[in-house]
């Protein structure tokens, strides 16, 4: 009898020791692949490729890749040339481009301006032929007519002026030399300007401010 109650006292410690045995894995392994285990991290880990860096592409503050330039103001060039009338002293003009009936004398003066396509176009000259002082204006539409444009400003001085053989428009021999010592054509972008007369020089210096 006492033989028999060992018996079962030291099978049963041995299930439980068993038991014991195999209750317990490895720290950090699978219970059924005895691979170790990685932990994830919170939120998931990345898909595709995907990183928590944010994007250097996208740009900061909802702008854009590349800034806005503004476009330039278009300069009014008559509200321009009332400037020049009331910041020097001019002979009395005459608009040689608002009334319709003085194309044919703008045409006889500036022969081939009324055909370069322009944005805008005034022209003003001398009402008394003695008199020197003129000014023209022009805002080209394409910027490859502004030599054109420069070119029949110079025609214009050189009919005035004349040479040897040929007397100048301008008929008098002050107003003639007038016309030769007072001309200045200037442009900027599509801009061009013709002024004559003792104010000439000035009207250059307004006519660069305002582009500066």
């Amino acid at each position: 009898m006492k033989k028999k109650i060992l018996a079962l006292t030291l099978a049963l410690a041995l299930s439980l020791s068993l038991s014991a045995c195999g209750g317990k894995d490895a720290p950090g392994q699978d219970a059924d692949s005895g691979v170790p285990e990685v932990n994830a991290p919170e939120g998931g880990a990345p898909e595709d490729g995907e990183t928590d860096a944010p994007d250097a592409s996208a740009p900061e503050d909802g702008g854009t890749d590349s800034p806005e330039t503004e476009a330039p103001e278009e300069i009014n060039l008559s509200t321009f040339y009332n400037t020049l009338r009331e910041g020097n002293i001019w002979p009395e003009l005459m608009d040689l481009t608002t009334d319709a009936n003085m194309k044919e004398l703008l045409d006889s003066y500036y022969p081939g301006l009324a055909e370069i396509a322009a944005k805008q176009r005034r022209v003003y000259i001398a009402a008394m032929s003695a008199a020197v002082g003129e000014i023209a204006l022009v805002e080209v539409e394409n910027a490859e007519d502004v030599q054109a444009v420069e070119d029949i400003f110079q025609a214009r001085i050189d009919y005035q002026v004349g040479d040897d053989a040929t007397p100048g428009g301008a008929w008098y021999p002050e107003t003639i030399e007038g016309w030769k010592t007072k001309s200045r054509i200037v442009s900027h972008g599509n801009y061009v300007m013709l002024a004559v007369g003792d104010a000439s020089a000035s009207a250059v210096e307004e006519f660069e401010a305002l582009f500066a």
